[in-house]
């Protein structure tokens, strides 16, 4: 007997549970994350530059080097990155970092901004400044525009942050 129930599970194979949208997306940026390495590290502005830079931490507990790309926008003097990954962890004594930025390597100094007020402010600035780094936040908003309070305040319980990166005039390299 045929079974045509699109949801059926012929053979009784065991079904993977549903991948939560997030985990989809994080893999793909996994993944694009090996040429944008690459494109970035180059020793001259790339077309990515223009929203991305290359940063270059050492893990706090691991002492390894890591390389991750990551968006940016200005705002004066700083540049702003939207962080709730576990790299911002590395930032948390606000020890100098090498940026890569534009094909040059710059040293810089992380702040990790987790005033409520404050980061809804920055959040206004990279969505003006980067807005495809702005899509990366998926913060509901109020009908006003605003971030929605309670969900804006449970992220940065869970660790989201904005990093204001202090720019060295010296460089390295």
């Amino acid at each position: 007997m045929s079974d045509s129930n699109p949801g059926s599970n012929p053979g009784n194979r065991p079904v993977p549970p549903a991948e939560p949208p997030m985990m989809g997306r994080n893999r793909m940026i996994r993944i694009l994350n090996v040429p944008m390495r690459a494109m970035l590290g180059m020793p001259f502005p790339t077309p990515p530059s223009g929203n991305l830079m290359l940063l270059t931490y050492t893990g706090r507990k691991t002492g390894t080097t890591y390389r991750v790309p990551v968006s940016y926008a200005r705002d004066g003097d700083v540049l702003l990155t939207p962080g709730g990954g576990r790299w911002t962890l590395a930032l948390r004594g606000g020890h100098p970092v090498r940026l890569r930025l534009r094909g040059k390597d710059l040293s810089a100094r992380p702040e990790l901004v987790t005033d409520q007020a404050e980061v809804e402010h920055l959040i206004g600035v990279i969505a003006r400044e980067n807005p495809r780094a702005a899509g990366f936040i998926p913060l509901p908003r109020l009908p006003d525009g605003r971030l929605e309070p309670k969900a804006l305040a449970g992220a940065i319980s869970h660790g989201f942050s904005i990093v204001r990166w202090h720019v060295s005039a010296d460089r390295q390299g």
